[in-house]
């Protein structure tokens, strides 16, 4: 019961704030799901690479909405052990969204891929993020106070599962994003051109490849 007592605080420290955090006020699977929903026309209705950053700029923003959000709940501390698995389980899913939006905006002015290929990547951070949401649907389900057929173990055992899974999804999204930069730091070398790689993908790019 730890867990829903602390998850609950966690909600009135947010109302408090006014930034509420509560599932039905701001609910952290309808920002991924709109996130992939976005994407998705991204990906149907973009013909061209130009086409493509336009309509990627809805994505953008509700990112940028969405991380005030994950700022707030970053913030939050004193948390009991089960109920700090339960912050990180979602701030973890802000990651993906992250590393997605942040990483793929990039790609989108990197000339070393072509419009078939940004949809193709596209198409892959959105599947994860779909996968990531359900994982967040599966934590919903036990920290919902009126779920009470739950013994707390039954509810940290859930707990655990979530947080192990989401972990490596976030790990695979930044697998995923360091093998698609790598394919562009191969190309322009190629072309000699693997400072501009650098340059876009941020000094620390080395480790892409």
């Amino acid at each position: 019961m730890k867990i829903i007592i602390s998850l609950f605080a966690i909600c009135i420290l947010f109302s408090a704030n006014k930034a509420n955090a509560q599932w039905t006020v701001i609910d952290p699977s309808n920002i991924a799901q709109s996130i992939v929903n976005n994407s998705k026309s991204l990906v149907q209705e973009s013909q061209t690479a130009t086409h493509m950053v336009k309509n990627f700029q809805e994505t953008v923003k509700i990112y940028q909405q969405a991380k005030k959000y994950y700022d707030a709940l970053q913030s939050v501390n004193n948390l009991v052990r089960d109920a700090r698995k339960v912050q990180q389980t979602i701030l973890m899913l802000g990651n993906i969204s992250g590393y997605y939006v942040n990483n793929f905006q990039k790609m989108l002015t990197d000339p070393n891929f072509t419009s078939s290929e940004l949809s193709a990547i596209a198409s892959g951070y959105t599947r994860i993020l779909e996968e990531a949401n359900g994982v967040l649907g599966d934590l919903k389900q036990v920290v919902n106070i009126t779920t009470l057929s739950m013994t707390d173990k039954d509810r940290m055992d859930v707990v655990d599962n979530c947080y192990k899974e989401m972990k490596r999804l976030k790990n695979l999204t930044a697998y995923y994003t360091n093998k698609n930069i790598s394919v562009s730091y191969l190309r322009a070398k190629k072309k000699a051109d693997t400072q501009r790689v650098v340059n876009l993908y941020g000094d620390g790019s080395e480790k892409y490849w």
